[in-house]
């Protein structure tokens, strides 16, 4: 498939930029065998049966964006790719002139140090506890097309309330739609939550230029825990299915899959794995997921998922019935159908 079979028309207007007031009245476009069915976010709890377990991704969103100083005196924006140790991260630097080794960019009162490069990050030293530093001068990395300043508000709404692992630098924004009250009435009809971590990286937003084939995905970190492989394995005995909340969900579930012969198991670990269409998927069978940017790794994978001409025309349905598009936008629901090209 080319890049351009990906590419989709999408008005400015519906670009959500703010999150929606409350996070369950999001709309919720269900896709169905024959078209689509209009809902709003909180009907997912009639879609879920009580056999099934929804897998979410627990990682918290760290306010990686930060402004600087370089010791030479030009200005410096740092974004937090991923975090190495308690004082150590690689970061994307924009800088006029490159960051030389050895050379710091002043945060506030502390200091940054360049260890070196690793391919396009640079590999960064705090001298203070890394998390410290961000949360005293950090900004919540909005997307770029989210057209702000971040704000008071994004403190709390760009996490989900579930989140519970520092790491990511952008939200898994399929799970800002759940609410507190909506997860414990899920519960009580019998549905599992089981969580599992994905660490998202800002490689997220890294488009594809040129050949699908050639396009490499920035490595992430993630974890499955006992608690959750043991939920996950109820659902399956009872013949429930296992509802991914999220593409970050799909690509570990699928990742630790594809390591060990198509089962799931207790495992940490890094994945780069690219879902295009042509996949086989072994470990998720429905999909609750935002909106996603034309010709993005996310829009294939889901693509791949149910069906390219299914999403393809859900887009169509969604853009024509005016729903809110990308992080802070509207929600889809998905089931996993045969592989489709």
């Amino acid at each position: 498939m080319q890049l351009s079979d990906f590419h989709y028309e999408l008005p400015a207007a519906l670009i959500a930029q703010h999150p929606a007031p409350e996070r369950s009245t999001s709309r919720l476009l269900q896709v169905k065998e024959n078209g689509v069915e209009h809902r709003v976010f909180s009907d997912v709890v009639d879609l879920l049966q009580p056999e099934d377990v929804l897998v979410v991704n627990n990682t918290r969103v760290i306010k990686a964006r930060l402004h600087g100083t370089k010791d030479t005196g030009g200005s410096a924006e740092l974004l937090l790719e991923r975090v190495v140790n308690h004082q150590e991260a690689l970061f994307q630097v924009r800088v006029s002139k490159p960051l030389k080794e050895g050379r710091a960019v002043q945060i506030g009162d502390y200091t940054l140090t360049n260890l070196g490069r690793q391919g396009q990050f640079y590999h960064l030293r705090a001298d203070i506890p890394l998390l410290d530093l961000l949360d005293s001068y950090g900004h919540v990395p909005l997307p770029p097309y989210i057209e702000r300043e971040d704000d008071a508000e994004d403190d709390e709404r760009y996490q989900t309330v579930y989140s519970q692992v520092p790491g990511a630098v952008a939200a898994p924004t399929a799970g800002l739609h759940f609410s507190d009250a909506l997860l414990a009435e899920i519960q009580a009809r019998g549905t599992q939550v089981a969580e599992i971590t994905l660490h998202v990286g800002a490689g997220t937003f890294q488009p594809v230029r040129g050949d699908i084939e050639a396009h490499e995905m920035h490595s992430e970190v993630y974890a499955v825990d006992a608690r959750a492989l043991a939920k996950i394995e109820a659902a399956r005995a009872a013949g429930g299915r296992v509802v991914a909340v999220g593409t970050t969900v799909v690509r570990t579930l699928e990742s630790v899959a594809q390591a060990h012969e198509g089962k799931l198991c207790v495992c940490a670990g890094e994945t780069q794995l690219f879902i295009k269409p042509g996949f086989e998927f072994a470990a998720v069978d429905a999909l609750i997921t935002n909106f996603h940017l034309p010709e993005s790794t996310l829009l294939m994978l889901v693509s791949a998922f149910a069906g390219y001409e299914r999403v393809m025309a859900a887009y169509q349905a969604a853009v024509a019935e005016r729903y809110r598009f990308f992080s802070y936008g509207d929600a889809m629901w998905l089931e996993r159908q045969p592989q489709h090209v």
